[in-house]
């Protein structure tokens, strides 16, 4: 989507026009830095394919439905949704309604049927958006500090004990650094900031690297499980 706010380059003979947006690594930023028409269209994708899935759904049994549901809703909903960490509550909404729609249809149950909550997560094992976004930084984190993450991403997540602060409490508790963040709108949504609150917020016996990666993630899940 083309805007006139902003100047052209030119490359050679190429002229590069301002854009509203911008599309990277499958994620859209509008010019005010804003995910909500990388919200906006993660949604109408998803919706489109429910409602084609809904057409066959007599005709399908409920693992297939698992299986195409996973494919082609929740594996979007969670791609890059780390970087919706700490978004409007108007963010997580909208893509709550898709898992919402899509836990309906695995289900087999209508739109008004009583005790979604319970479908979610006593019969599906699925967490709320924000509880996703959670899981998935304290993963990223955790992959960065086994040294199996991006070097870039690696970078940000500075034990307290690499700064010389091996005085305070929190270097014992296997914590990260904090960065000052004074924009609240943007700046809490950074990684480097976002990514830490999130490790930091973990029971401390679980922040210790010698508790193995698979008993990690499990336990991770189910404290965010314990939040509802």
């Amino acid at each position: 989507m083309s805007g006139n706010n902003g100047p052209s380059l030119k490359l050679g003979q190429d002229i590069v026009a301002p854009s509203n947006h911008v599309r990277v690594l499958g994620v859209t930023f509008s010019s005010d830095l804003s995910l909500d028409d990388h919200v906006a269209r993660v949604s109408a994708t998803c919706f489109y394919w429910l409602r084609q899935f809904r057409r066959d759904r007599r005709s399908l049994d409920d693992n297939v439905m698992k299986t195409l549901v996973h494919a082609f809703i929740t594996s979007r909903v969670d791609y890059c949704n780390a970087v919706l960490a700490r978004s409007p509550k108007s963010t997580t909404d909208t893509l709550q309604c898709v898992l919402n729609a899509a836990a309906r249809l695995v289900t087999n149950t209508d739109k008004y049927d009583r005790g979604l909550s319970s479908l979610l997560q006593d019969q599906l094992h699925w967490l709320n958006v924000p509880e996703r976004m959670g899981y998935k930084l304290a993963d990223m984190i955790r992959r960065c500090l086994e040294d199996r993450a991006l070097t870039y991403l690696s970078d940000f997540c500075i034990p307290v004990t690499a700064v010389s602060r091996r005085h305070l409490l929190s270097a014992n508790r296997h914590q990260l650094t904090l960065p000052r963040c004074r924009r609240i709108t943007f700046g809490r949504r950074a990684f480097s900031v976002a990514g830490p609150m999130v490790w930091n917020s973990l029971p401390t016996k679980f922040r210790d690297l010698s508790v193995s990666f698979d008993v990690f993630r499990r336990t991770v899940k189910t404290i965010l499980f314990a939040r509802y």
